[in-house]
């Protein structure tokens, strides 16, 4: 038995891992690339899997960078089911079809442009329609219920506490001839405690190996509550000086999370009403989707019911999906806050209202959340003078902010106490395999994990990790 990683290794995005044992093959995600160009052109190399030979893909969440190169895998003629929660399931069908908009018209600007130069077309990623085959695989599994995925594997997802209807995935894999069970741990994304809406992460129950996220695997988040109260300043010195600010955010996740820390500074009366406008025509489906699946929020979700208060419905709040609209926000005066994805600034309205804004020094950019190397975010967090945004280069006037308290991951010492869960009676540990980090955060959980004794192994892109009885 063995896995093969074909992205998320020595790297955030991109997750896809093969699961192969001598009667059946299982996927894990099969996500979009994000970052620079090496990066975007890996995302047209299908991975060496043969779908005809896949028994099943399982989905952790449905954040693009673990469902996006789906279309890729039914195009090459994936015909078997796609297991995933149900909430996953309804957000897999939000994220492709927005993703497929967005490939058709960056591909028809680009040909546009390519015209004009006497260069031949380029072809989209995948286009809409192409999105419709996936969602017709998907299948709806609970959580906390082991369902038999493949000739020999059963597979329990478990809540991660990352966005709604994420999960980590417990797979079982059934005695063959003198070999023992063995139970297979892969940790998805994992969010922080006490992430607002969310429940908090629950581990599942014992494994042989883990293979764990590595995102924040060097260092801790700065506290929320140091977070929310410079947040709620940003907020506050804005609003009375008139001024915009602009977030770029995952339209799933992050978004409902922002809209829910300004429904509680807008809840204290300190403030005139002001704009907060949701720019994306796919968060507008997620607040939608988020209110059916209610039953999932935390406790404190729940008592803002109790009080009468919808924790996602705020005075001043307008869900954009019209272009028109959203075109309008960049020639209002007066205070707004503009929430539009993507989250790392790589593609989406978020790089139109920066293109349009960026250059003043009226406008700040709040980053809330990870910066791929190579993104148009990082540049920003790291301090670049101009950008090129849309074949244009942009000065950067505008005050940059990043709050890492936002973060939908855990950070170093939540993910190493959500590793200490695996820790046997006897004192010993299951084999890790750390993935979805870039190199130095993974390399320093890969040290803490080694220090507490346990066997690590930091796979790159197209290695395999080998399992055997012996272990």
């Amino acid at each position: 038995m063995r896995i093969q990683f074909f992205g998320a290794a020595g790297e955030v995005t991109g997750s896809c891992s093969l699961v192969e044992t001598g009667q059946a093959r299982v996927l894990i995600d099969m996500g979009m690339h994000q970052g620079d160009r090496d990066a975007w052109r890996r995302n047209f190399e299908m991975p060496p899997i043969d779908p005809a030979r896949l028994d099943a893909v399982l989905v952790t969440h449905a954040h693009i960078d673990h469902v996006g190169r789906l279309p890729l895998l039914t195009r090459a003629g994936y015909r078997g089911p796609i297991y995933a929660t149900s909430a996953t399931c309804e957000l897999t069908g939000i994220m492709l079809r927005d993703a497929g908009s967005i490939q058709e018209s960056d591909a028809d600007r680009a040909n546009a442009r390519r015209a004009r130069m006497g260069l031949p077309p380029v072809a989209p990623l995948f286009t809409r329609d192409e999105v419709e085959p996936v969602l017709a695989l998907l299948r709806p599994v609970d959580y906390d219920h082991a369902r038999e995925v493949a000739r020999g594997i059963s597979a329990r997802w478990t809540e991660a506490g990352h966005i709604i209807g994420s999960a980590s995935i417990q797979l079982h894999v059934g005695a063959m001839g003198p070999r023992p069970d063995r139970r297979i741990v892969f940790s998805g994304d994992l969010g922080p405690r006490h992430m607002p809406l969310l429940r908090e992460p629950e581990p599942p129950h014992g494994a042989d190996l883990v293979v764990l996220e590595s995102t924040y695997g060097d260092r801790d988040h700065r506290p929320l509550e140091s977070t929310l109260d410079e947040f709620g300043q940003i907020i506050h010195d804005t609003v009375w000086a008139r001024q915009r600010v602009l977030i770029p955010a995952f339209a799933v996740g992050r978004s409902q999370q922002l809209v829910y820390h300004l429904g509680t500074i807008v809840r204290r009366g300190t403030l005139p009403r002001f704009p907060i406008i949701v720019d994306s025509p796919m968060a507008a489906e997620a607040f939608a989707l988020y209110k059916r699946h209610a039953a999932l929020f935390d406790g404190d979700a729940e008592a803002l019911f109790d009080q009468g208060h919808q924790p996602l419905a705020i005075p001043g709040l307008e869900l954009v999906r019209g272009s028109e609209r959203s075109r309008e926000f960049n020639r209002i005066e007066g205070a707004a806050v503009i929430i539009a994805a993507s989250g790392m600034c790589t593609g989406g309205r978020i790089l139109h209202h920066l293109r349009h804004h960026l250059w003043k020094r009226d406008t700040h950019v709040v980053i809330v959340g990870f910066q791929a190397a190579g993104s148009l975010g990082r540049q920003l967090v790291d301090g670049a003078q101009a950008v090129r945004i849309m074949g244009d280069t942009v000065a950067v006037r505008a005050k940059i902010h990043t709050l890492g308290g936002f973060s939908a991951h855990a950070g170093r010492t939540e993910l190493l106490d959500w590793a200490n869960t695996f820790r046997r009676p006897d004192g010993s540990w299951p084999r890790f395999v750390l993935n979805h980090g870039e190199p130095a955060p993974r390399a320093a959980l890969a040290a803490a994990l080694r220090d507490r004794g346990a066997s690590v192994q930091e796979p790159e892109r197209g290695d395999a990790v080998v399992i055997d009885e012996r272990e």
